[in-house]
């Protein structure tokens, strides 16, 4: 096991920042680490950047694709 260890670290060394953070992100993902790794807080910069015109158009997939059951699926 340390060997596999060791190999990792190697080939992580070998990587640009961007790609190290991206191995973190997966392993992150991989131990169920990922959510608690992102405060949700840090989304909120996000917010309004949503055009009000896309926002219908979601709104509108949402309410035609949800809520609707598929007899011939069950």
């Amino acid at each position: 096991m340390e060997n596999l260890k060791q190999k990792l670290l190697e080939q992580i060394e070998k990587l640009t920042p961007l790609q190290q953070k991206q191995v973190l992100d997966f392993a992150l993902e991989l131990t169920g680490e990922l959510a608690n790794h992102y405060p949700g807080k840090n989304l909120l910069q996000f917010a309004g950047t949503i055009s009000k015109e896309d926002l219908e158009i979601m709104k509108e997939a949402i309410e035609e694709g949800c809520e609707q059951v598929d007899e011939s699926e069950w």
